[in-house]
């Protein structure tokens, strides 16, 4: 579903606890102790039919009987009664529950029936549910413990989410002990209905949230989850540990890339395309969660070292290297400022190494310089315990130091036992992280600075490609669809180059041969020498039947290839049927060898894979994958996590590889397994390059019958091309009319010129004098789930020019969206805005909205003129400077 209702559940007015008890040890006595001693300010109703009071609170038999609002239902009885409680909670319009109770699905057919009951009853009225199978929430704000744990963090802006009810009770811990503060605690259980996706879209319009931590075990709902983390992940730090790292369907593959791609690495590779940082262990969980509750995120990985001890510097500067990083090279200035206040051997660098008895005030002086030192953008402050050192003074010296200034993110290593452990206290107390080691410090470190460089891809703007995309959709679906009418899963290599042909995917010429004679012809026509190769659909992996023979250079070597290959093949597999062999021109020379292909995931549907090919795919397991669609910037990306991209950019005396060619190929790729949901292998390999030139030498296609339609195989909403089109406007202009695309910014920037300073001003309440790039990126880069923006263009067969361009934004699952339009000067007057609207609406109305909400200021009449003519109405606002537009859709 979408936010809608979870305020009910976190900022409830009211509750009830359904198995409320008076009977010390069991649940539904630590949850109403844990409700009231919190101090939980909202009406609180016990429900248990066996008693008058508890905890000297009325009691009552039923929901039913309260007669009085309830914002949230806290349930815990046996699973068997909880249908019928849910039943009660529609009657009675209660619009949030939280189920603790357990023996759901996760106990087999008879938990699952329970859930479907469940879920039939919610169904019936308006009601949200977290759980079951789960501790609880904790919202701190509200001074809210709906769950089972003992206690309740400090208050903070960290929300943490877990399917695991051990690691809540773990990291509340912890988080006692470190002194981490947290705005929710979420046990999210079972998910029968609150999932991920909805709790991130929740939690990413709460600006009392500053970072999300999640730990997963698996995910429902994959699309809502990519769509609300892309989303998120942009204003917000996302973490995760996800458990299970299985090598799953792998031992199934009937292809190169299904033996190459596995479940984990694709969710890697969703991660990444989500800004998520992925962490692995349950002490980098730990850590992470103590640095984004206390700590900005690091703005670049210039980090600084000080140490009263070489070893743990040395420490630190290897784990910064297991990532690639070097510590921050100071200034002269900065190595001046800090001679002047230490002794003469101090290590002259980073790390900065201050000796063993430096004093706590020799501490704090290193420290101040290192605060004003530019170059410096994080610092880790190592203290070893040593005879002429205070661990406790120190630690008071830099936090006082901190107390009075605004600094970067700093993080502390107090190494050792009981003797730094009150140096610890003091930090968590002031709320610095503090780490028993360098390692765990730096790795929380990077993982941070991480985020930081996702955020920077997520906002890079994608180069356009020289040239416009054409593709055969009509051709394409009729081969896929003979295959599959005539039963055939498995497309021949002339079949499946054949559909690679129709999406302009270059392929080398194939010919099928039935009898010695044909091949002869064949190959004398094609000129030698030339390839033969097995043509069965029994036979998937041709080399492995010894179905392949190169370099045929006349009659007689072409009739004997011909007897030994088939020979071969039915000695390989004698149920194959063999329909003839392939021949193909010999390709003089190959620069490079890839491999390119997408396999079709059971929850992420199509996942794109490139490296390196050949009959050394698999031993050299040089391959990244990413999920479709693809822009250039991701096509690019996606290469350069392989080592194979290093020589593509020329390598000693291999030339350097078409990379814009290779991404618009990877982007045709794209685009088939997008359009195409019934593609569920597709392997290239190898594809050859050679200079400016790409051909796909060897190819298999599996399709199969598919559930879903396109674009709904897809994890990520791909750009909705069926938006587009041509029209004419009533002012006379022929425009072309589509959804705008990540590589429009540039063409923004040249709208944005073309509009008067009046415009401008109209438009975003300010006077700009020009889009940022942060203001491009918003603009451009959208999930054409949640949101849609549609430009209007004057287009030539080499050029495109926005006229205008007309949006609405919508909060998940809300029906109001907000609308807002520009359209540039040169072309007022003459219908762009109307026209842009009224496709916007009909995008709308399909999309279940209720009402256009917009802004506008009182003396923009053209805007208000303009809403009134489509139906609006205007409201002006108290202060009279703005008034409300809003056109109703029903």
């Amino acid at each position: 579903m979408s936010i809608h209702n979870l305020d009910k559940i976190f900022k409830p007015d009211s509750l009830a606890i359904v198995g409320a008890s008076g009977r010390e040890g069991s649940i539904g006595y630590s949850l109403i102790t844990n409700i009231i001693k919190t101090g939980y300010q909202g009406k609180v109703f016990p429900v248990n039919p066996y008693y008058q009071f508890i905890n000297g609170l009325k009691a009552y038999r039923s929901l039913l009987d309260i007669q009085q609002s309830v914002d949230v239902a806290v349930i815990a009885t046996p699973m068997a009664k909880v249908p019928s409680i849910i039943k009660e909670c529609v009657t009675a319009k209660i619009e949030g529950t939280i189920i603790i109770s357990a023996g759901g699905k996760e106990t087999g057919e008879n938990g699952k029936k329970i859930e479907a009951k469940i879920k039939d009853e919610a169904a019936k009225g308006d009601l949200r549910i977290i759980g079951p199978n789960c501790m609880g929430i904790i919202s701190t704000e509200a001074n809210l413990n709906a769950g089972f744990a003992n206690s309740i963090p400090k208050k903070g802006k960290l929300a943490f989410i877990s399917q695991s009810g051990a690691i809540c009770s773990a990291i509340l811990d912890l988080s006692l002990k470190e002194g981490i503060g947290f705005r929710y605690f979420v046990s999210i259980g079972s998910m029968l209905d609150v999932d991920f996706g909805d709790l991130i879209n929740y939690m990413g319009n709460e600006t009392s949230v500053s970072s999300i931590v999640l730990y997963i075990e698996n995910l429902t709902n994959i699309r809502k989850f990519m769509s609300a983390a892309r989303a998120v992940s942009r204003i917000k730090p996302i973490v995760v540990l996800k458990a299970g790292k299985s090598k799953y369907g792998a031992h199934a593959a009937s292809s190169h890339i299904g033996a190459i791609v596995g479940e984990d690495r694709i969710y890697d590779a969703a991660f990444r395309r989500a800004g998520i940082v992925r962490i692995d262990t349950i002490e980098e969980l730990f850590d992470c969660a103590e640095l984004m509750a206390k700590q900005p995120v690091p703005s670049g990985s210039d980090l600084a070292i000080m140490t009263n001890g070489g070893g743990p510097g040395v420490m630190a500067t290897d784990a910064l290297s297991v990532h690639g990083v070097e510590p921050v090279s100071l200034k002269e200035g900065t190595i001046c400022r800090l001679d002047n206040i230490l002794p003469s051997s101090w290590s002259k660098g980073n790390p900065i190494n201050i000796l063993g008895d430096a004093s706590p005030e020799h501490w704090r002086q290193a420290l101040e310089v290192c605060l004003a030192a530019k170059e410096i953008k994080a610092l880790v402050i190592i203290f070893v315990p040593q005879s002429s050192s205070n661990a406790t003074a120190v630690a008071r010296a830099i936090v006082d130091l901190l107390r009075s200034r605004p600094y970067p993110p700093i993080f502390t290593v107090w190494m050792g036992g009981k003797e730094v452990e009150e140096g610890r206290q003091i930090f968590n107390d002031a709320g610095i992280p503090t780490y028993e080691t360098p390692e765990r410090a730096v790795s929380a470190f990077m993982y941070m600075y991480s985020y930081g460089r996702n955020l920077e891809m997520l906002q890079e703007i994608p180069p356009k490609l020289s040239g416009f995309l054409e593709f055969n959709l009509s051709e394409a679906k009729a081969i896929i669809e003979q295959s599959l009418k005539r039963g055939n899963t498995l497309l021949t290599e002339p079949e499946s180059k054949a559909l690679l042909k129709t999406y302009g995917i270059p392929i080398n010429h194939t010919e099928v041969a039935n009898s010695p004679e044909d091949a002869v012809r064949l190959a004398e026509e094609m000129g030698y020498p030339v390839a033969m190769k097995i043509l069965s659909r029994n036979i998937i992996h041709k080399s492995d039947a010894h179905g392949v023979q190169l370099n045929l250079r006349g009659e007689k070597d072409v009739k004997e290839a011909f007897s030994k290959i088939t020979a071969r093949a039915r000695s390989y597999n004698p149920k194959a049927e063999i329909l003839g062999v392939t021949i193909q021109a010999m390709i003089k020379r190959a620069d490079y060898e890839l491999i390119l292909g997408s396999k079709k995931d059971a929850d992420f549907g199509p996942v794109i894979l490139f490296g390196m090919g050949g009959i050394m795919t698999e031993i050299l397991g040089d391959q990244a994958i990413a999920l479709p669609p693809l822009n250039r910037l991701l096509a690019r990306r996606l290469m350069e996590s392989t080592k194979v991209y290093q020589m593509l950019k020329g390598y000693r005396n291999r030339p350097p590889a078409n990379l814009e060619l290779l991404e618009e190929i990877m982007i045709r790729l794209s685009q088939l397994v997008t359009d195409f949901p019934e593609i569920e292998e597709l392997d290239i390999n190898p594809m050859i390059l050679m200079e400016d030139e790409v051909c796909a030498v060897d190819a298999r296609i599996i399709v199969r019958p598919s559930h879903l339609s396109a674009p709904h195989h897809l994890v990520i909403s791909p750009y909705p091309n069926q938006y587009e089109m041509t029209t004419t406007t009533k002012g006379g202009l022929k425009i072309f009319i589509r959804p705008i695309r990540p590589e429009d910014a540039p063409l923004l920037v040249d709208l944005f010129n073309a509009m008067s300073e009046k415009s401008i001003y109209y438009r975003f309440f300010t006077p700009l004098k020009s889009l940022s790039h942060k203001m491009l990126v918003a603009f451009t880069q959208i999930d054409y789930d949640r949101d849609m923006a549609l430009v209007a263009l004057y287009k030539t067969p080499k050029k495109e020019r926005i006229l205008g361009v007309a949006r609405i934004m919508s909060k998940p699952g809300g029906t109001e969206p907000e609308f807002a339009v520009a359209v540039g000067d040169p072309w007022h007057g003459k219908g762009v805005g109307e026209t842009l609207i009224k496709n916007l609406m009909t995008i709308a109305k399909e999309r279940g909205m209720e009402t256009l909400y917009g802004v506008v200021l009182s003396e923009n009449k053209h805007m208000i003129a303009l809403a009134r003519k489509l139906g609006g109405k205007i409201s002006t606002g108290q202060d009279g400077r703005e008034c409300e537009l809003r056109i109703d859709l029903r």
